[in-house]
């Protein structure tokens, strides 16, 4: 008979959480009054972040053409370029950390749908992830509220007039829908309210029943997890590349990429797979988690190996085929962050951090047995993850005023300090395995 554990959230473990939380906003405060003090009240960056991003260098999006139209720079310039690079920062680890949330449950549902047993012991550990969501979506929607205007290009109503971008125009409908050419992008809102209501709704169904299983026994349980989770996949497939053409496409309203909603998830994937395995590691390494054994880390090592493998495969694709069909309009978006001197180190280093690093130190079997390998591994490839959201953002909504500083490490602090938080704190909750889950015997016996 195993017995149950839980996990012990203790008040060192919360002090040093939230000293990480206060370290994280000082430094965003220092940095953001840091570049505040050189804005000298005008936004140089601002011609071309829109420019370059939305415009892709083309005329209509000029200060010419502009002043032309009649439109002052109140309209287009917006907020200045510390307030831009604070906003982008925002959404960035915004829609990271929604995207870590939802990944959680995406691996736990996956596992009931599948019929894996292996998992039994470690999959309530990315399922605690879900409970960031309701946090993910209030912050989404007061940054957007907020900062819209200078996230999103296509925000701006004087692009939709008799003079306005055309291409632009003929997008109004996926925003604007039903209220097209209003103040408020109603289609836009409720798609955001949607996903993230559906998948916390299945998140909250899918705990329920797990914490329920460990009451009653059986299999009736496990068959309504099956259910529901077959349910929470389909609305996922839908959802997670609507929301990454929403949230991170449309900054660059003009560029598009049929491939761009594969390429996030792949993204988001792997770094849930990266944070997963570091807290079962050291979770182990604080004496829980009995049912997890060597064999367990070498099969999450794997995938993590594997999918990291993966994201480059769908990363090169993509750059090879607008890299070789060389059209103007699509090889924009790469030159703004291959070529730029603000991004070109970026560039390589997020191919570095996501696909060599992971790949040559993880290439050994005892390599991903290797909890000392793992600690290191584990933790760049979730930051890997997170420069490539940068590359994703950034360069579309601050253009030459982007940078990695203070601004950008209080802020990764301030977000990773209160998304472990509220993980650790779910975990402390319930015990970290369901004992009367059909399939644990089986976890116990794996071996690879």
């Amino acid at each position: 008979m195993v017995s149950e554990e839980r996990f012990e959230f203790t008040a060192t473990a919360k002090k040093r959480l939230l000293i990480t939380l206060v370290v994280g906003l000082v430094l965003s405060a220092v940095g953001y009054f840091t570049l505040g003090s050189g804005d000298h009240g005008e936004d140089h960056g601002g011609d071309h972040s829109e420019v370059v991003s939305d415009g892709h260098g083309e005329e209509p999006y000029g200060e010419e053409d502009h002043a032309e139209e009649g439109h002052g720079e109140e309209t287009h310039h917006g907020s200045s370029s510390s307030v831009k690079r604070l906003l982008s920062n925002l959404w960035i680890n915004n829609v990271f950390f929604a995207g870590l949330a939802v990944i959680g449950v995406f691996f736990f549902a996956i596992q009931y749908a599948a019929q894996a047993g292996w998992t039994a012991g470690v999959k309530r550990i990315p399922l605690a992830f879900g409970n960031w969501l309701p946090i993910a979506f209030v912050l989404m929607l007061v940054v957007f509220f907020f900062g819209a205007g200078d996230i999103f290009h296509w925000t701006h109503h004087d692009l939709y007039g008799e003079n306005g971008d055309e291409i632009i125009k003929g997008k109004a409908p996926y925003f604007f829908w039903p209220l097209e050419g209003g103040s408020i992008p109603v289609f836009w809102i409720g798609r955001m309210v949607v996903f993230f209501g559906v998948w916390y709704l299945l998140f909250r169904k899918l705990r329920s029943l797990a914490f329920a299983e460990d009451l009653e026994g059986g299999t009736a349980k496990w068959y309504q997890m099956r259910k529901t989770s077959a349910v929470f996949l389909i609305f996922f497939a839908v959802s997670s590349s609507m929301s990454a053409w929403d949230w991170i496409m449309s900054i660059d309203v003009h560029w598009f990429s049929t491939m761009f909603g594969w390429y996030a998830f792949a993204s988001w994937w792997v770094a849930g797979l990266a944070l997963t395995l570091f807290i079962v590691v050291m979770l182990k390494d604080k004496g829980y988690l009995a049912v997890v054994n060597e064999n367990h880390i070498h099969d999450l090592g794997k995938f993590v190996f594997a999918f990291s493998i993966f994201w480059t495969y769908i990363w090169f694709s993509q750059f090879l085929l607008i890299y070789y069909a060389h059209i103007p309009e699509e090889t924009v978006y790469f030159l703004e962050r291959w070529k730029d001197d603000h991004y070109a180190p970026v560039f390589y280093i997020n191919l570095i951090l996501n696909f060599f690093f992971p790949f040559l130190f993880l290439m050994t079997r005892d390599a991903k047995r290797h909890t000392r390998i793992l600690k290191v591994v584990c933790p760049a490839v979730v930051f890997g993850h997170w420069l490539d959201f940068y590359m994703m953002v950034s360069p579309g909504t601050v253009g030459d005023n982007g940078g990695f500083g203070f601004l950008e490490i209080g802020l990764i602090l301030v977000y990773v300090g209160a998304f472990l938080y509220v993980t650790l704190n779910a975990l402390s909750k319930a015990p970290l395995f369901g004992k009367n889950h059909p399939m644990l015997k089986e976890s116990l016996h794996h071996h690879i």
